[in-house]
């Protein structure tokens, strides 16, 4: 029988784990990205239309933006390329299309740098982060270096984070729609039949094949900063 108590494998992905999971403190539970908005203009209204809107986000919007951009990120953590990281992070902040997604990405990208200070006192590479050239540390490259600390493999940090997006998503689906817990897990099962896929594609995309090109999805975000009734941040 393995010895779980010293393996490493075991202790990385406990530490993925523990970076999906929705009681990690930095606020997603209180962001939609968008699907709030898209509910209010009647365009998800049920468990279906909530699944096809979540799975087109994934591929259209995670997949070529901030799963490609934690691909990217890794690596460079890895390697001690504080130049490609502060690029990384430029993209990301200078590519989000309105302000509140804008303010998401900088809060949640703050609120783990402040976990990483104390997950890792003293690491040089989260000083680095929070030191980001006079720019906010954006999500996905927090979310990177955390990953990249755990050791574990590229593919299993992109998994990780892409599950832990589509179960804060699920989550607000099932409180904005409104859905049930069933339906709620119904939409997880098919998310997760299609992160695989989509963290292989955003794993092959060149630098130069990154967009956040979403135009509906930039609509309701802006249309959401000004919704009359909301109970999400976007």
């Amino acid at each position: 029988m393995p010895d779980l108590a010293n393996s490493r494998t075991a202790h990385s992905l406990l530490q993925l784990m523990w970076l999906a999971s929705p009681a990690l403190p930095i606020g997603g539970f209180s962001y939609s990205e968008g699907l709030e908005a898209a509910i209010e203009a009647g365009l998800v209204h049920d468990e279906a239309s909530a699944a096809d809107w979540l799975v087109h986000q994934l591929h259209l919007t995670q997949t070529r933006s901030d799963i490609a951009v934690i691909a990217q990120a890794i690596p460079a953590w890895r390697a001690g390329d504080d130049a490609r990281v502060q690029a990384l992070n430029d993209w990301v902040l200078v590519t989000r299309e309105t302000s509140e997604l804008r303010l998401q990405s900088e809060q949640m990208g703050q609120s783990l740098v402040a976990w990483l200070r104390n997950q890792h006192p003293g690491n040089v590479a989260v000083d680095t982060l929070a030191q980001l050239s006079g720019r906010t540390p954006s999500y996905p490259v927090a979310f990177a270096l955390a990953a990249s600390l755990t050791g574990a493999p590229l593919a299993d940090c992109l998994l990780s984070y892409a599950f832990g997006w589509a179960e804060n998503m699920v989550q607000a689906a099932i409180k904005a729609v409104p859905l049930g817990q069933s339906a709620g897990q119904r939409i997880l099962a098919r998310l997760a039949s299609e992160i695989p896929a989509a963290v292989q594609a955003a794993s092959l995309l060149e630098n130069n094949e990154r967009t956040a090109f979403s135009p509906m999805l930039a609509i309701l975000s802006a249309r959401h900063e000004h919704q009359y009734s909301r109970i999400f941040r976007s």
